[in-house]
């Protein structure tokens, strides 16, 4: 049964739209092999008064439709699915951008310790008809109160760099936390679960990857 299916479901190509390591090996974990990688560069800043959510769901949406474009260019993309995602640390309406200095990673510790703040993905799909299919994930983390000795040393570590907030909860960080509430992949940068029922909402054989592995083990 499974090997009758092969060739039909083959014609499926997903397209990650994220040059995110972090991202990537989420997938594979739940044996989702993106066929390319595209990823794009966007600007980043947020609009005057713009709320964490509207600003992430902008800018999944924005990495998406830029790289179907790119696409459009390159190849025959009428089975092809677009992935895209971003994700934005926000305490109160404020967002804590990536820090781009150690100084701008200091002040993110500094905000973020001893309090709780929330952690925004957004995931954008776009189908081989063009659809968009969008979702948006918040988890609400909070911080132990940092040392100056613990800040400094995480500092020195430079796992900060080019992560929303500041910090790495699948790396050092996560013995910062004190409290979590809602999904933790949504924190490393991805939300499995919502991931995979978008793309199984639109018949991405993820089920079918499974069951390929397993006959894989078998053999």
């Amino acid at each position: 049964m499974i090997k009758g299916k092969t060739n039909h479901l083959a014609q499926y190509k997903l397209v990650l739209a994220s040059a995110s390591p972090r991202r990537l090996a989420l997938l594979q974990q739940v044996c989702i092999e993106p066929d390319l990688l595209r990823p794009v560069t966007i600007d980043e800043t947020p609009k005057k008064g713009e709320m964490p959510r509207s600003l992430v769901s902008r800018l999944a949406k924005s990495k998406a439709t830029a790289a179907r474009e790119i696409l459009r260019q390159e190849e025959n993309i009428s089975e092809t699915f677009v992935l895209a995602a971003d994700t934005v640390v926000a305490v109160g309406r404020r967002v804590v951008t990536k820090p781009r200095f150690v100084e701008e990673a200091a002040l993110a510790l500094q905000l973020l310790s001893g309090r709780s703040h929330r952690v925004f993905t957004a995931v954008c799909l776009i189908t081989p008809k063009d659809q968009i299919r969008q979702r948006i994930v918040e988890t609400r983390v909070r911080f132990k109160r940092l040392s100056g000795t613990e800040m400094d040393s995480y500092l020195a570590t430079r796992e900060w760099r080019d992560k929303a907030g500041g910090y790495a909860i699948q790396g050092l960080a996560g013995a910062f936390v004190q409290k979590l509430s809602g999904s933790y992949t949504n924190v490393v940068g991805l939300p499995l679960t919502e991931v995979v029922n978008l793309l199984q909402g639109e018949n991405y054989p993820v089920s079918f990857n499974w069951l390929r592995r397993a006959e894989i083990d078998v053999e």
